[in-house]
């Protein structure tokens, strides 16, 4: 099953770094977070992306251009114009990049990767944000529940958009949060059906946190899979700060490789 990325937006939040770089490539622990979404969803096997490039995509391109390079011993003969490799570190990953437009929304980012999926579902979550979720068990549900998407639920507070669950914890309304929630809230790591697709209108300025997931919702075909362990996102310099530090005091509880 594919993993998509969403990692185009300009992330001005935390401007600070983003000015330079995408925001999934700012480092936690001296690596692109992105990097430990990745070997989060590798620890369980997938090992096949498509990552979603939009602001300074470009960058995103030349670290995986010279990754071997980078987790590679190599010593290099200039006299000769020789490269040798004597250890190779390299992750398992395939990995696609896909250009989805400067300004494109999350919906038609999500749109305009559709001809990359040949399975009848994938997964998809944003390049900012880690957890210790076990994606087995995510996907196990995903399969039992029959429903064309599953959302993990976060219950973290107002800050995202905002699921309404039944006693069998079917999603039967989402909507964008306001300042009176305080809720269990979309915390991505989700696994959705190709039907999906049919959700989301051709258009780059769709926003797949509105109408398409409103009207799975109304549906009854979003469900949530309640996550209570580790989740955190990297949307200020604040989160950064934080993640930074539980990743230098051997607390970072994404570690799970």
């Amino acid at each position: 099953m594919k993993v998509v990325i969403l990692a185009g937006g300009y992330g001005t939040r935390i401007s600070e770094e983003s000015h330079l770089k995408p925001k999934p490539m700012i480092e936690i622990g001296g690596q692109p977070i992105l990097w430990h979404i990745m070997k989060e969803y590798s620890k369980y096997g997938f090992n096949d992306f498509i990552i979603c490039l939009g602001y300074k995509g470009y960058v995103i391109k030349k670290y995986f251009a010279d990754y071997f390079l980078h987790t590679s011993d190599v010593t290099f003969d200039i006299a000769n114009n020789k490269m040798k490799v004597h250890n190779n570190y390299s992750e398992p990953w395939k990995v696609t990049l896909i250009d989805t437009g400067l300004n494109t929304m999350t919906g038609g980012r999500i749109k305009k990767i559709q001809k990359y999926i040949e399975e009848d579902s994938f997964m998809l979550t944003y390049g900012d944000g880690v957890s210790d979720i076990d994606i087995n068990k995510l996907v196990k549900f995903h399969k039992k529940h029959g429903k064309i998407a599953t959302i993990t639920g976060i219950n973290v507070g107002q800050r995202f958009g905002v699921l309404k669950m039944d006693d069998k914890d079917n999603i039967i309304s989402y909507r964008e949060k306001n300042d009176e929630d305080g809720s269990w809230i979309n915390g991505g790591y989700m696994v959705l059906n190709t039907k999906v697709f049919d959700y989301i209108s051709d258009n780059d300025n769709v926003i797949f946190e509105k109408q398409p997931l409103e009207n799975l919702a109304k549906d009854g075909q979003l469900v949530a899979y309640k996550h209570t362990g580790f989740w955190q996102c990297m949307d200020t310099q604040r989160d950064k700060k934080l993640l930074e530090e539980l990743w230098q005091t051997n607390n970072a509880y994404w570690k799970v490789w």
